[in-house]
């Protein structure tokens, strides 16, 4: 009999992020093997994965998500009966804990680093203390090991399961690529490419401040291209618009140098954009309170041969190789960052096989593989 895994988690598509799409990873690899049921937001149902069941909770406001999400939860636990009671998030923790408890079932929660760092009284006083009493923490990085376990839970309970990568079939057509660049004036540009949420420790508008002005210097066709939008449901993230970070681009003179092409959903899309780029800059600031978990663009940049400079700081430090899929540098050093930059622009150094070849190891099957390991779920 294929054991029942209930998901709890608030962090799925149609949201956009890393958190997202992991969590409908996780979803889909889990139901290779196991019956799955999601309590998700709202919308969810219409993009779950196709062997997964869904049961949908309004986004807002948070306290409803979570009354309804854990009424849901106590009908499906007491009908259903899982096996596993997995926390897609540290936000909805102790409702798999109070739900498992309720059962007997294996209770569980898949960790990134700003779920353990949140500075709110409540979240410190009633969500922390549940982790250490989960039979099963997962987390995505080194880094957010180490905080689980400053945190109070023991490093026996802990499991390190890296997220994945969708590894391309084949690389995009020159001609896609070209009609790219031309539809986005990008066309014999040198391409900086940023993904991902703007907020503010994905440190974007410094990197235009501090980075950009001395990359334009050294490569005048040098380009900034940015996918992505300040989040509108995240949970405590800082954001930075796109309109402060142009307001410094025109401060430093560098604002002919950026271009805002929005969040790309569409695969083939970003895709064509990682394959156009010459670089991936990952400047992400070092907050102690909200630290960078992992970083999945990273390994999706990797995966379509673009090198990745960064800042070695949180989990980016997984999630980078060293001469295999790009650069870490010291935190802060936009001096440094700016030489590497140009250093990569320059020489193509790490190949594109070189990258592929790293971030082979974050498949999504191997994800699933690990995944299964730490809940104790048998693999055929």
């Amino acid at each position: 009999m294929m054991p029942r895994i209930l998901l709890i988690t608030r962090n799925l598509p149609p949201l956009v992020g890393g958190m997202e799409r992991l969590n409908w990873h996780m979803a889909e690899e889990l139901s290779k093997q196991a019956n799955v049921h999601i309590i998700g937001p709202s919308g969810a149902a219409a993009l779950k994965p196709e062997a997964s069941t869904l049961s949908e909770a309004p986004l807002k406001p948070l306290p409803l998500f979570l009354l309804l999400t854990f009424i849901k939860g106590l009908w499906i636990t007491l009908r259903w009966k899982p096996d596993v009671i997995l926390a897609g998030s540290g936000l909805t923790a102790p409702i798999a804990w109070l739900l498992s408890r309720l059962c007997g079932a294996r209770s569980a929660a898949y960790l990134h680093g700003f779920d353990i760092t949140v500075n709110h009284n409540l979240y410190r006083w009633l969500w922390r203390p549940t982790f250490k009493k989960l039979d099963q923490i997962i987390v995505n990085s080194t880094p957010t090991q180490n905080l689980a376990i400053a945190a109070g839970v023991s490093q026996n309970n802990i499991s390190i399961v890296y997220p994945g990568v969708s590894l391309p079939e084949a690389s995009q057509s020159a001609k896609s690529i070209a009609a790219f660049k031309e539809q986005h004036g990008l066309t014999g540009k040198k391409i900086l490419l940023s993904v991902g949420r703007l907020t503010t420790r994905k440190g974007l508008r410094e990197f235009v401040e501090q980075a950009l002005p001395n990359i334009v210097k050294a490569e005048p066709d040098a380009v900034l291209v940015v996918i992505g939008e300040a989040p509108k449901n995240s949970l405590g993230a800082s954001i930075q618009t796109i309109e402060s970070i142009q307001a410094q681009a025109e401060h430093c003179g560098v604002v002919d140098h950026i271009r805002f092409l929005g969040v790309i959903t569409d695969k083939v899309l970003l895709a064509t954009a990682y394959e156009a780029a010459d670089v991936h800059v990952f400047p992400i600031r070092h907050i102690p309170d909200d630290p960078e978990g992992f970083g999945m663009v990273a390994i999706e940049a990797a995966a379509h041969g673009l090198p990745t400079v960064a800042f070695a700081t949180g989990g980016v430090v997984d999630a980078v190789s060293e001469n295999l899929s790009g650069t870490l540098l010291p935190s802060e050093n936009y001096t440094a960052l700016s030489e590497q930059t140009i250093k990569v622009l320059h020489t193509n150094i790490p190949a594109p096989h070189s990258c592929r070849d790293f971030a082979a190891k974050f498949a999504w099957k191997k994800f699933g593989e690990n995944l299964k390991d730490a809940l104790g779920i048998y693999r055929a």
